[in-house]
């Protein structure tokens, strides 16, 4: 999955179509460089509409563009007291400011709303413009380990978690006899529901799906750039423990650096560090087949690094 843009096309109203206008005329001052200006004309607008979600939001942005670091952050604090579910984002906002901590910032209201934006241009957002290759890495990984344990690369049952448009759907379905689907995004899983490859998909939390599993049910899971919006893998690892048949194996990727914890990145996805991959599968008790050095995707003509990771039931 590609880093996404700020939340631009969900608007909330201040009930006074004045003072709509004052965001549009303050997005305009930030796209073309202005920052302060948007900030003082933000301010303002907050000052007379304090409910006003949409430009405290739009406030904490100016303000650290303009490099007012506490006030973006007591801007996006305001934008989470509005809306404690946080469609806005705000709290990963705050992490990446330092003003809270990175675990568990990134809403699921969030993600939802963000991947729902960005569903009919991801495909070729990701093909074209980042050199998105992750189904294609998560095969040859599969492909490799079944070569090194002397076994078929097919397997009965899947799970494609953080399924998205259904992008490694083509690349798995002939290595497995029904392949079921998950994303937290509607209209992403509306698309993959056009592609006729999937037996099942649902809408929903992949963590909450995974965990609802019957044990023992799943031959293969995969998770392809899914988990760089998961701060905490503790729940999924564990899941997947007990979701997996003998013989089965999770596959995934990840972002990672070089540190050995989580670090939140400027495009606001998470990056696992190895070690930190390599303690949360063994405390859900989890054996490492593989854990290499891959990147699935480019940024600015740059190759993203990330890990690709094959897992098994210990």
């Amino acid at each position: 999955m590609a880093p996404l843009p700020p939340i631009q096309a969900f608007r909330a109203t201040s009930g006074d179509p004045a003072l709509d206008r004052r965001l549009d005329w303050a997005r305009a001052d930030l796209e073309a460089g202005d920052a302060r200006a948007a900030a003082e004309l933000l301010t303002d607008t907050v000052q007379e509409a304090p409910a006003f979600a949409a430009a405290w939001f739009l406030l904490g942005e100016a303000r650290a563009e303009a490099g007012d670091s506490a006030g973006a952050a007591e801007a996006f604090s305001a934008v989470l007291r509005l809306d404690p579910a946080d469609v806005w984002g705000a709290g990963v906002r705050l992490a990446q400011l330092g003003a809270s901590a990175a675990s568990g910032a990134m809403s699921l209201d969030y993600v939802r709303t963000l991947f729902d934006q960005y569903a009919p241009r991801f495909d070729q957002a990701l093909r074209e413009n980042l050199a998105y290759r992750g189904p294609e890495v998560l095969a040859d990984a599969v492909h490799q380990i079944c070569d090194d344990l002397g076994r078929s690369a097919h397997f009965s049952r899947g799970m494609d978690l953080g399924c998205g448009t259904g992008l490694a759907a083509p690349v798995f379905k002939p290595m497995v006899d029904v392949l079921d689907g998950v994303d937290i995004s509607p209209a992403m899983v509306a698309r993959a529901q056009a592609l006729d490859l999937y037996a099942q998909l649902q809408v929903g939390d992949m963590a909450a799906v995974l965990t609802g599993m019957p044990p023992r049910s799943l031959d293969l899971i995969l998770a392809a750039d899914a988990l760089c919006y998961v701060a905490d893998l503790s729940s999924i690892f564990a899941a997947a423990h007990a979701a997996l048949a003998p013989g089965g194996l999770f596959a995934f990727t990840v972002e990672t650096h070089a540190g050995e914890g989580l670090l939140l990145r400027d495009t606001l996805r998470y990056a696992h560090g190895e070690a930190l991959v390599r303690q949360e599968a063994q405390a859900a008790g989890l054996t490492v087949h593989l854990l290499a050095a891959r990147s699935t995707r480019t940024e600015k003509g740059v190759a993203v690094p990330g890990l690709v990771a094959i897992l098994a039931p210990g």
